[in-house]
């Protein structure tokens, strides 16, 4: 009966704590007590050793670490006078961003160590439910053959699982914890120290002065996404569309010139442009040449021409991508469905419209979203062709074509208020999220998966 019980439903903790022994009870206080006392010499000890180790990590660093972490440093560096030399010397003064991250990372350690001591009551629950049922207890050898049996997956992922805590997420949580401080160009350490400020720094962007540079970049952003996601997608159904049409020769080989462009490495492609549409490039000058233009096209550097060219050239990059993928999907359509269409008296454009574009979408939707959102953070082409301009003196530290992520790399390169590059790496993370959730859900696609 037990059996049956233990493979169902495990006891609480808390008829643990009242039923088991005095070692299973002692570990509770003492992290592998029960494994020692039942033999599990190894597995106790490495418990032991984890809660001996976080001790003595924790008295000795943990506690101040997370203390400066209230305040992020309360000293501050600057010449003191020195009465035993008779001058003035460097005073060494907190660091608020190594506090910060200090205090973050004792925060995760604590967390590791909470997920080990729930770990070792499951272990010291698993080893009375054992005995309770009459079963023996695992050796070494056991619980190592099952590491690499039926508990492989638990083995490959726990040092992928590290790397990410501590590579992504401590990262993570450091960049989302300065948006709620004064971290910026007059507050950098060491010399001088940052403190929380709340939600501050978002009210400046949503509502205060830095709302008259967000709103307009945020609009232009959308804007380029919409563009750059529709165009790419039509003209490369419709370059598909017309590689495959019946009579066309060398269907090959014009897939494969357009797929150069893919081969060929984006930021290659979008320097050359960059060069080619320059005020003195070839284009220009050839234009000139033959007397077409008297002064150069301001391709890049006209706010409103700059904007269609960076469009146009996203265009050269990502159609063949779109065509590629609407061959695949052209070339497996059913055939009979088309032919009844046509005995039926259809016309092209009638099938396209009704048989071909709509099983086209439905496959493509959800890489349209990941596309849309791609080109929301689409840093190389702003930044490739045009750096963000031409300059803007209504904004502050972005261009006329800067997106919101080129703002946050001019924010955090250029002018250094690393707070506000926070808050807009946050807002860019809501909309995305927000937009692909609310979008795949809605998708036919996923709607019938």
């Amino acid at each position: 009966m037990f059996k049956k019980a233990y493979k169902e439903q495990h006891i609480t903790f808390r008829t643990l704590f009242k039923k088991g022994d005095i070692a299973t009870k002692l570990s509770f206080i003492v992290m592998g007590a029960a494994n020692l006392a039942n033999r599990q010499i190894t597995k106790g000890l490495i418990f032991l050793m984890a809660e001996v180790g976080f001790f003595a990590w924790f008295i000795k660093n943990g506690v101040h670490a997370l203390a400066m972490l209230q305040t992020l440093g309360t000293k501050k560096q600057g010449l003191t006078y020195d009465n035993n030399l008779g001058i003035e010397v460097l005073q060494k003064g907190d660091n608020s961003m190594l506090l910060l991250l200090f205090g973050i990372s004792a925060i995760l350690v604590c967390i590791v160590m909470i997920i080990l001591y729930v770990i070792n009551l499951k272990s010291a629950r698993h080893l009375y439910e054992l005995k309770a049922a009459g079963d023996p207890i695992p050796t070494l050898k056991n619980d190592l053959n099952s590491l690499v049996n039926e508990r492989f997956h638990m083995t490959l992922m726990t040092i992928p699982l590290l790397g990410v805590l501590f590579f992504t997420v401590l990262p993570l949580l450091y960049m989302v914890s300065i948006a709620f401080t004064n971290y910026d160009h007059t507050h950098l350490p060491p010399k001088n120290l940052f403190t929380w400020v709340g939600l501050k720094n978002f009210s400046n962007v949503i509502t205060g002065d830095m709302a008259s540079t967000f709103f307009p970049v945020l609009s232009w952003t959308l804007i380029w996404a919409i563009f750059a996601t529709i165009t790419c997608f039509f003209f490369g159904i419709i370059l598909a569309l017309l590689i495959n049409a019946k009579g066309i020769r060398f269907k090959k080989m014009w897939r494969t010139i357009f797929v150069v462009t893919i081969a060929v490495p984006q930021f290659v492609s979008l320097l050359t442009m960059h060069n080619l549409l320059n005020d003195a490039g070839p284009i220009n000058a050839i234009l000139k040449n033959m007397g077409l233009i008297t002064q150069s096209i301001p391709f890049l550097t006209d706010p409103t021409l700059a904007k269609i060219s960076i469009i146009m050239v996203n265009m050269w990059i990502g159609i063949p991508t779109t065509m590629l993928i609407s061959t695949g999907i052209i070339q497996n359509l059913d055939q009979e469905q088309i032919e009844a269409a046509q005995i039926d008296g259809a016309n092209k454009l009638q099938i396209f419209k009704s048989i071909t574009f709509p099983q086209i979408l439905f496959v493509m939707m959800p890489s349209l979203i990941q596309q849309f959102i791609g080109n929301i953070n689409n840093f190389n082409v702003i930044y490739l062709l045009t750096g963000g301009g031409p300059s803007n003196s209504n904004y502050y530290g972005a261009g006329s074509t800067d997106l919101l992520v080129t703002w946050l790399y001019n924010l955090t390169v250029n002018t250094m208020d690393y707070n506000l590059a926070s808050v807009i790496g946050i807002l860019i993370f809501i909309l995305s999220a927000v937009f692909s959730l609310w979008a795949y859900t809605r998708t036919n696609s996923y709607k019938e998966a």
